[in-house]
């Protein structure tokens, strides 16, 4: 198994610098496709919701001025692209496909965000984001959910500094739930090329299933030898306890079912392992439900 395709969906300059540098360094790592995407909205989508009472000129004025931003937007994202391929030293054009060598390419399409973003994401190996604190670009967490709820594929969060290197050393956030079984199968083609793999498990964070034992079994099947360690909730914060085995372990990507235990909703409102996770990860951390 190995990764071809990566998706990246940026909405603004701040929020995409480092996604854009985390999704190059996995390009030159499989020798893959990086497909940067960036969803302009359709500025005649605003009118129902301009409201009565405006003039048709008035209406006209902000659709051409939401034209004109959202063309700017999208001019500076390019760029940014175009530079950071160019530093990364990774060939850019849709030309480039389907060889054996890192590439990239930047796509604007028109239309509602979630939508496109979920699209896209079916037809790619693993879609990269943004770190929701990162620019406090409201977008990214909706492209995150996007590709969470509706997609069907595996997502990877982008941390807030650019990482040394992704995938060396691999934590497994377990705790029995189908969601973490999805990632884990993501997470094998990694696994397999990693020097050291750790699977986290916690009576704090567990649920009816498989036992770390068995899937420290499991990856054996593979060639891989992963040790298995207990780690505890910090301040009853089972996502705080988490992300610190981790950094203890120097992992430098994770991997863990998202939203496995309590509604989305419910987590944004009340918290939870996964709404923790996504504020306060260091690392790369890859998504499944």
């Amino acid at each position: 198994m190995s990764v071809r395709k990566f998706l990246l969906p940026v909405s603004s300059s701040a929020s995409a610098g480092t996604a854009l540098q985390t999704g190059l360094m996995l390009t030159k790592m499989w020798n893959a496709h990086l497909q940067v995407l960036h969803i302009r909205s359709d500025a005649h989508d605003i009118a129902p919701f301009a409201g009565e009472g405006l003039s048709g000129a008035l209406i006209e004025d902000m659709l051409n001025a939401t034209e004109r931003e959202g063309g700017t937007r999208a001019r500076h994202l390019r760029e940014l692209f175009e530079a950071a391929t160019e530093a990364a030293e990774v060939p850019a054009g849709n030309a480039m496909r389907g060889r054996n060598e890192p590439s990239a390419s930047f796509t604007t399409l028109t239309g509602r965000e979630e939508q496109l973003i979920a699209f896209q994401a079916r037809l790619a190996d693993l879609t990269i984001v943004p770190h929701p604190q990162a620019g406090e670009d409201v977008a990214t967490a909706d492209a995150l959910h996007a590709v969470l709820f509706d997609s069907g594929r595996p997502v990877l969060l982008a941390p807030l500094e650019p990482p040394k290197s992704i995938g060396k050393r691999i934590a497994i956030a377990w705790n029995g739930t189908a969601n973490a079984a999805s990632a884990l199968g993501s997470v094998m083609p990694f696994v397999r090329q990693a020097e050291a793999v750790r699977i986290l498990v916690s009576e704090d964070y567990a649920k009816p299933g498989p036992t770390g034992a068995e899937v420290a079994e499991y990856i054996s099947h593979h060639g891989v030898t992963a040790d298995v360690v207990r780690f505890h909730a910090i301040n009853r914060v089972a996502g705080a306890g988490l992300l610190a085995a981790a950094a203890e372990f120097g992992a430098d990507l994770m991997s863990m079912g998202a939203y496995s235990t309590a509604s989305r909703l419910r987590q944004l409102i009340l918290g939870g392992t996964t709404r923790h996770v996504l504020e306060n990860a260091q690392l790369p951390v890859l998504m499944n439900r």
